[in-house]
């Protein structure tokens, strides 16, 4: 059989049908990738929220965290003095008010960190971020479009 026979709409649809697979697969890898990351970016904001409650270290441990984070996975970003900062604060400003922290972690663990950096900081309140994570997930907005609902107040309207 020679390869131009192949060229069927039977055939066609067999591949379409496999890309479509292949591509969904991709999705929820990506999807289960971000999620896992925040968890991680959750316990770590957590974890650094509870030792400098508990101990005497001050917030220069933090530094010192980044720096060993930093040669333990060299190959790794994300651990850099800032963003354990961000990381804590992200933390402490989901958990301040939240009664039920599983539901939450499961809304925050379906948009990208560089949405909740934004929904965060721009946020007056628990209310008004959890708002505009569910709206996120629910439009699918990018950050472009989510920081322009942000700065139009969608909120508040």
């Amino acid at each position: 059989m020679n390869l131009e026979s192949l060229n069927t709409p039977e055939y066609n649809r067999w591949v379409n049908d496999l890309k479509y697979k292949i591509q969904s697969a991709q999705i929820k890898a990506a999807l289960s990738v971000n999620r896992e990351m925040l968890y991680l970016y959750w316990e770590i904001g957590k974890s650094i929220a509870v030792k400098l409650a508990e101990s005497d270290w001050g917030s220069a441990v933090v530094e010192k965290l980044a720096n060993d984070l930093k040669k333990e996975f060299p190959n790794q970003k994300g651990f850099s003095r800032t963003n354990l900062f961000y990381m804590k604060k992200w933390f402490e400003f989901y958990s301040v008010e939240n009664k039920d922290f599983e539901k939450v972690q499961q809304l925050v663990g379906q948009i990208p960190r560089g949405h909740h950096l934004v929904i965060f900081s721009k946020s007056k309140s628990y209310e008004e971020a959890l708002f505009y994570c569910r709206k996120t997930t629910e439009n699918n907005w990018s950050r472009a479009v989510l920081m322009h609902q942000l700065e139009g107040g969608l909120y508040k309207r």
